[in-house]
């Protein structure tokens, strides 16, 4: 069953329960402890999932649920849950969008929460860094936004055609598609100064919304991964190549059907570097 969907919220009201949702994950990610880890791994080399990533999804679906609980939640832990009433609303979850760095430590690590309209069109995405002290975010139509130190700065995408230009980008854990990718890397920095893989698709595409990174670029990701961050860079004025996949609520998508998909952001003049 469907509710009546006559009356929707604004993507700012939604855009307020993201954050609160991010923020309760980011809370978790945020008592890191090396010895309660309790590190496994998901089945390729290098796929971790640690306790923090199972508690930090428990806690953002607890927040959605608790104030819009018709609402679909899909998890990187957790997978797809859909409601006995169905609000056509959908929310995708990345608890720790970085766990390797994570585990190891390293600062570039977040809890990403975005959620989609019934028409499938993003609405709403929070990235919230706790080691880093950022909390990027934004609205459909009312621009994206970087809290940080107790200020809210309007992002604006990068610096057009400055010199020195950063691309980012990141590697399979599937062997042979992280040798295609090695491969094509040459080519794929024609233009660029030099090339950064900081572990975070999530953070890569908020890099890109703030200006740190003048692009990004990478194969293989999931809507969970990317969800969040794109719309913030779409919302900072980037241009945004998003994955064409099968949705999670049809079954999909194949690995060879995401592994095959690019994900991109950067200003529009470098559209034209990435492969189609």
């Amino acid at each position: 069953m469907t509710t009546d969907s006559a009356d929707f919220p604004e993507p700012a009201a939604f855009l307020d329960l993201a954050r609160q949702a991010a923020a309760a994950g980011a809370a978790v990610l945020a008592g890191r402890s090396a010895a309660a880890l309790d590190v496994s791994n998901k089945g390729d080399s290098g796929d971790w999932v640690t306790a923090f990533d199972l508690a930090a999804e428990a806690a953002v679906r607890e927040v959605i649920t608790g104030a819009r609980p018709a609402d679909t939640i899909t998890g990187e832990e957790g997978g797809t849950v859909l409601p006995d009433t169905v609000s056509g609303f959908r929310w995708s979850v990345d608890p720790l969008d970085g766990t390797t760095n994570f585990i190891r430590n390293i600062v570039y690590y977040g809890t990403s929460v975005a959620v989609a309209g019934p028409d499938g069109a993003w609405l709403a995405g929070v990235v919230h860094a706790p080691a880093l002290g950022r909390i990027y975010y934004a609205s459909r139509g009312a621009g994206a936004w970087l809290e940080e130190n107790g200020e809210r700065t309007p992002l604006n995408g990068p610096v057009p055609d400055r010199t020195g230009q950063l691309l980012a980008t990141g590697f399979s854990y599937d062997p042979g598609v992280r040798a295609e990718q090695a491969a094509g890397l040459g080519s794929l920095m024609d233009g660029f100064a030099d090339v950064r893989r900081l572990g975070s698709a999530a953070l890569d595409l908020c890099l890109v919304a703030d200006g740190t990174h003048d692009a990004y670029g990478e194969r293989g990701l999931n809507e969970h991964d990317f969800a969040a961050g794109a719309l913030i860079a779409e919302e900072a004025g980037c241009w945004v190549r998003r994955p064409r996949l099968t949705s999670v609520l049809d079954g999909g998508p194949t690995d060879e059907e995401r592994l095959a998909a690019w994900t991109c952001a950067g200003p529009l003049e470098l559209s034209g570097r990435f492969p189609l």
